[in-house]
């Protein structure tokens, strides 16, 4: 069990990690992080639509892996105790 919430940790911290820089590459409404890296150039491309599109699963997908991650990190943690 131990292993077990190990792994679980570390792909915690890695997804929690990830949708937050996954979140900070979005492209922004009002000129926030996202045009410090170059978002206010790529906004006039037409193919910028299906990246956003294709981030925004990306998100999705994560952040509903780091949901999973949590709830199981917490039913292993009621069970234990």
């Amino acid at each position: 069990m131990d292993t077990l919430r190990i792994i679980l940790q570390v792909l915690l911290v890695l997804t929690s990690f990830l949708v937050v820089v996954l979140v900070l590459l979005h492209k922004g409404k009002g000129g926030g992080l996202s045009d410090m890296f170059g978002g206010g150039v790529s906004s006039g491309a037409g193919s910028s639509g299906v990246a956003e599109r294709n981030l925004n699963r990306l998100t999705i997908g994560l952040a509903l892996l780091w949901t999973l991650v949590v709830v199981l990190l917490g039913l292993i943690q009621r069970v234990s105790a």
